[in-house]
């Protein structure tokens, strides 16, 4: 998810280059709500497999740092479970 890839960004010194399809693919989630500035390239490929990829985070913006501080103050959640006849349990 998007804002799991924000929380990562918050942990590491920037900019930072991806070259992850799947993170290429948050970076421009990110990018494109405003919750970051990035830049994402397309380079040359040298085999015909190789990622034609790269994205650098330069920052994580205001709206960004809002939005994790959103997600910082949200509570816990609680793990419940119910109990059925037969020994059958719901979590």
């Amino acid at each position: 998810m998007p804002l799991l890839f924000l929380m990562r960004l918050q942990h590491v010194q920037l900019p930072v280059r991806v070259s992850c399809p799947e993170e290429i693919r948050h970076v421009s989630v990110l990018l494109s709500t405003g919750l970051i500035e990035a830049e994402i390239a397309t380079l040359e490929p040298n085999t015909p497999y190789a990622s034609s990829r790269l994205a650098t985070v330069v920052r994580i913006t205001a709206a960004g740092v809002a939005e994790l501080a959103k997600m910082s103050d949200m509570p816990a959640l609680r793990r419940t479970a119910l109990q059925f006849g037969r020994g059958l349990r719901l979590m």
